[in-house]
């Protein structure tokens, strides 16, 4: 069955901003091959379509997670999450692409054959599946890294005698009217720093209840820079002035914040105190850590801020004891009352969007392999995936990423190769953490994230221009990759 079934150049796996990235670049820089997007949800969007809850918007600036291909024209910067769903689709309308996507085709399990030399793709059974298998001489794995069928749920005591309505973002019940309800929201994080604010709206009162505090940095929504220079010059030359610019400014403070965190950290909680004022507890803003141990949060228009002076917000930092029928009592001795609790407590990290792979009969344990640049895993044959950046936009690195596998695959077709595999010298090279980051999400992950090297082209970096110098100068032709006729 599989020697009859559709044989594609390259199939991509997913249809969120990576895979659509993903897509232009096959399109762009490798016209004449064949190729497919598995999608295996019934639209397209990825992360920005699955997640619904109130106020969903980037943590990014758009002018750096858009596209570099199809400029950003919102005059929002930081804009919420229906506004960049359709702009996904707009530019996959724009550039032919969604006529290349494959919708309800969840990938199940994906085998590489050297006899065949291609991978071997197993399709859940869904509406509109005609081809339960699929081949490709190419595998690139675009689904990002959360786990879209559960989020991540502490072992909370008492959980089930709560009388009200519980329910975790990732699974938001859109008919759900909190109007004049008191809510307490479980997290410190992008999630929660979102939906408090939002929620604040129309609740009663809403309390954000974290365990820890989080950096929190207020930006406008809209950059008044970008505003000016759109209309002045072209479109196209504004938006990468602008997108250079901000990619200098995320990565100078990033670097300021890993150098002087002491400084940096008191620069982080004055902004703070200043939109609160000097009455204000700043033990709820005064996290444990240095800036950048975990992501920062944005706070656009200070709407987190303004909510908690007009007292529709109270942040709450302290521990949980047990749920109650009523609510929440803590370990302070304190009881908040709710009619409904959001658990805003992370998200479930999935690498390669859980399909099973196999090589020649042998599962590829992830946790075991380790990144070739950061987009191809040692040992496994003709495959790349995409993951971002952790502190910055994601797009700056799927893109990168995507266009070094074309390089790849430009470079295959000029020496006539049939197969590429990255080859990790364990005797000659030492092993490493992925990512220096110290979230709970990539901590609860560590025995599923492959690992890095300690030298070059198998160190990792999360730093842009360090990885545009690599990626796109750096020759196809390397003694890590073997490649074979």
């Amino acid at each position: 069955m599989a020697k009859e079934a559709p044989l594609f150049d390259v199939i991509i796996i997913g249809a969120g901003l990576s895979g659509i990235g993903a897509a232009w670049h096959l399109q762009n820089d490798c016209p004449n091959k064949t190729y497919t997007i598995l999608e295996g949800r019934a639209s397209m969007g990825g992360t920005w379509d699955l997640f619904r809850y109130p106020g969903i918007r980037s943590d990014s600036d758009m002018y750096t997670l858009g596209f570099s291909f199809n400029p950003w024209k919102n005059p929002k910067a930081i804009a919420d999450g229906p506004a960049i769903l359709q702009y996904i689709k707009d530019t996959a309308s724009k550039f032919g692409i969604d006529q290349h996507i494959r919708f309800n085709h969840l990938v199940e399990s994906a085998a590489w054959s050297d006899s065949d030399q291609c991978w071997t793709l197993t399709i859940a059974d869904q509406d509109g599946v005609k081809d339960k298998v699929l081949r490709c001489k190419f595998l690139y794995s675009c689904s990002g890294y959360y786990d879209y069928k559960q989020g991540f749920l502490p072992d909370f005591p008492g959980f089930d005698s709560f009388k009200g309505k519980t329910l975790h973002p990732q699974f938001w019940d859109e008919n759900l009217d909190y109007s004049n309800k008191e809510v307490v929201i479980i997290g410190s994080g992008a999630t929660a720093v979102t939906l408090v604010p939002e929620m604040a709206k129309k609740a009663k009162k809403v309390y954000m209840l974290q365990r820890t505090p989080t950096y929190v940095v207020t930006l406008p929504s809209e950059d008044k820079i970008a505003l000016s220079l759109r209309k002045v010059l072209p479109e196209e030359t504004a938006y990468q002035i602008i997108r250079w610019k901000n990619i200098a400014v995320s990565l100078g403070f990033y670097n300021a914040a890993r150098t002087w965190p002491e400084p940096i950290s008191k620069i982080l909680k004055l902004g703070v105190q200043r939109q609160l004022g000097k009455e204000y507890d700043m033990k709820h803003f005064d996290p444990p850590y240095k800036p950048w141990d975990q992501r920062l949060c944005v706070v656009p228009d200070a709407d987190l801020f303004q909510s908690i002076k007009e007292r529709r917000v109270e942040v709450v930092t302290d521990t949980i004891e047990t749920f109650t029928p009523e609510g929440i009592r803590l370990n302070s001795g304190r009881e908040l009352k709710a009619d409904i609790i959001v658990t805003a407590t992370g998200l479930k990290l999935q690498l390669l969007g859980g399909v099973k792979g196999t090589v020649n009969g042998k599962v590829v344990d992830s946790g075991q392999a380790h990144c070739y640049r950061g987009v191809m895993l040692s040992d496994v044959p003709n495959f790349a995936f995409s993951v971002g950046y952790t502190n910055s936009s994601w797009t700056l690195k799927s893109e990168l990423s995507a266009r070094f596998v074309t390089k790849v695959l430009q470079h295959m077709d000029k020496k006539g190769y049939q197969v590429c595999t990255p080859r990790f010298d364990s005797s000659a090279l030492d092993s490493r953490p992925l990512l220096d980051f110290d979230a709970g999400y990539v901590k609860r992950a560590a025995d599923v994230l492959p690992k890095q090297g300690n030298k070059t082209p198998w160190l990792v970096y999360q730093n842009y221009i360090l990885d545009l110098l690599s990626l796109r100068n750096d020759s196809a032709e390397d003694q890590s990759l073997e490649y074979i006729r």
